[in-house]
């Protein structure tokens, strides 16, 4: 009897949401049946809201221990992508994998056992490194067009020394000055650029005064 783990992964609440990780593992379930693989309950590994541009991740992790115990005999997997975009962290983990006797298996991508097969696996992984590139650029375009046109929901929050105000029926968002923290950041300009005090001074001056940052006002 051969013995597979199955993993998946999602990197964004919106996949979650439509259930893109259940309808890997159907459709995981099914190839493993058709492998003649069998997949214990507890071998289904699921990354949700993970990156698949990082290496260490709760599923992935688990699935390496067991390959490195000798507990399974394949790891099954979507498509290359889902076990990482970078591709480079696919061959390291493919790798890895081999090294311990483990066979990675893709629904929708040959083995690799033939060189034809290994180029088509190695384009894929580019391809997936490449649509992420490109989705990243058009985000970082797309932050800049939006800060020129002064839209100020670019950023993750207000910066110290002013307030976030959302926007409203008839008001587009907005920043206003926050009086109290102005005062701290003239002095902060003060300090630097007249008084030539290191930021480690600077930060030690504001720290003995229990001046509360950003976060913890």
């Amino acid at each position: 009897m051969k013995i597979a783990a199955i993993y998946t992964r999602v990197s964004s609440d919106q996949q979650k949401e439509n259930k893109t990780i259940g309808s890997q593992v159907d459709e995981l379930l099914n190839f493993a049946k058709e492998q003649g693989y069998v997949v214990p309950d507890e071998y289904v590994f699921k990354d949700e809201g993970y990156s698949g541009a990082i290496l260490v991740r709760p599923g992935l992790e688990k699935v390496r221990d067991l390959s490195a115990e000798g507990q399974i005999d394949a790891v099954l997997i979507y498509s290359p992508d889902r076990l990482s975009r970078n591709y480079a962290y696919q061959v390291v983990l493919i790798d890895e994998f081999a090294t311990s006797g483990t066979e990675v298996l893709f629904v929708n991508s040959p083995k690799g056992d033939t060189p034809e097969e290994a180029l088509l696996l190695q384009l894929q992984g580019m391809i997936s490194e490449y649509e992420r590139a490109i989705i990243r650029e058009r985000c970082r375009r797309g932050k800049r067009f939006k800060a020129k046109a002064g839209v100020v929901n670019v950023l993750c929050g207000a910066p110290y020394g002013f307030n976030y105000i959302k926007k409203t029926d008839v008001t587009a968002a907005r920043y206003e000055i926050n009086e109290d923290q102005a005062l701290v950041v003239r002095e902060v300009y003060q300090l630097y650029a007249e008084e030539f005090l290191s930021i480690g001074a600077i930060t030690g001056q504001l720290n003995a005064r229990k001046v509360p940052t950003k976060r913890n006002i």
